[in-house]
């Protein structure tokens, strides 16, 4: 098997799992009061001061959940909930993952307003249409830091500006594509939400960065737990291998960016050469993301053939609904064919060379073999 998908799911490191092995050995529910759940809740606080020190923020802004799916939840729907006597209006994009779109249709259901901003050729979104949009009774504006289909970087310190002219506008970033791939300074948003297990870290943990004045109306009620905003039992090993993960993530930032950099360019570069084949991403995208359409192949198709070759790519964002475009696609091109016919490579530090060359190669053979049909 040739792996082409960690844009979705990354493959979790030893070190990291070794981090999780040896703090699963302190098992005490860490919100007892006796010696040993002091020992899991002084596990937890050292994690948690940890990832804060990387990510430049205090200990007591970030929230621990379930995943990216959880916090992005979290944020959009507590920031509305919290300021829903200031207005009803909402500002997002065609580019967010689905459990921060999917929570917008479930406020807009309640009777928020939404505006969509329309997005450049680049991906990047159109600044001047995000100034005519936001008005006195805009509560949030949501905008993504990566697209995770196109690999878009939008400018979030531009964004971050712009709404300090609207006091009652909180500004929410989803950075789970973000985090391990560029350098993001999460202060200047309200709230950002973001996973390990994209980062080669494990699936099951979550966290939300929210700035220390910000106040959030919870999902889960119950009790403090590690926050007033968050109740549950904390799992103190899945926090602690959350913290052994983003510091791997950053202390390997530069090396792992320069390798990636370099194999997309190669891959880049022989696309370019097979016909039928349409780049989608814009050349300033992360290096780790590669859309891609295929004339007169759907996206679904090209996945399965593909795969019948032992090759893993994906044709969008893993928790998007099937057959239906791709909506960055779409947004960027106005085109449904390419955006029906577009898929995503994902790139690693683990990518090989002869990875590269054994896509290329069945790239080639099945585009003469389905077009020449």
């Amino acid at each position: 098997m040739i792996y082409f998908d960690y844009t979705a799911d990354t493959p979790p490191d030893r070190r990291v799992l070794d981090r999780y092995i040896a703090a699963a050995q302190i098992f005490a529910n860490p919100n007892s009061a006796h010696s040993a759940g002091l020992e899991a809740r002084n596990e937890i606080d050292g994690s948690i001061s940890r990832m804060a020190e990387l990510l430049h923020v205090k200990p007591s802004e970030l929230i621990m959940t379930s995943g990216a799916s959880e916090a992005n939840n979290l944020a959009v729907k507590g920031l509305t909930f919290t300021d829903r006597r200031r207005g009803k209006h909402i500002v997002s994009t065609f580019l967010e993952h689905s459990s921060v779109s999917g929570a917008l249709t479930f406020l807009q259901e309640q009777g928020r307003e939404i505006d969509i901003v329309n997005v450049k050729p680049d991906g990047s979104i159109d600044i001047d249409h995000l100034r005519s949009l936001l008005r006195e009774d805009t509560v949030l504006c949501a905008v993504c830091a990566v697209d995770s289909e196109l690999g878009t970087v939008q400018p979030i310190g531009e964004i971050a500006e712009i709404l300090k002219d609207y006091p009652n506008c909180r500004f929410h970033v989803d950075a789970t594509q973000a985090v391990g791939k560029i350098k993001l300074d999460l202060t200047q948003a309200d709230t950002a939400s973001f996973a390990p297990h994209k980062f080669y870290g494990l699936k099951g943990c979550g966290i939300l960065y929210k700035r220390e004045e910000i106040v959030l109306e919870p999902l889960i009620h119950g009790g403090a737990s590690t926050t007033i905003y968050r109740s549950g039992t904390p799992d103190t090993a899945a926090i602690a291998a959350a913290a052994k993960a983003l510091d791997i993530a950053e202390r390997e930032f530069e090396e792992r960016l320069a390798y990636v950099t370099n194999i997309n360019r190669i891959l880049r570069d022989e696309i370019r050469n097979i016909p039928g084949l349409i780049i989608n991403s814009p050349e300033n995208a992360v290096p780790h993301i590669l859309n891609v359409s295929s004339t007169g192949i759907k996206g679904s198709r090209m996945q399965v053939l593909l795969n019948e070759k032992g090759i893993c790519i994906s044709v969008k964002s893993a928790c998007s609904v099937p057959n239906t475009p791709s909506r960055p696609v779409m947004a960027i091109t106005h085109d449904r064919r390419r955006a029906l016919s577009s898929w995503r490579i994902s790139l690693s530090h683990l990518t090989t060379e002869q990875d590269i060359g054994a896509l290329i190669k069945a790239l080639q053979e099945i585009m003469e073999h389905e077009v020449g049909k």
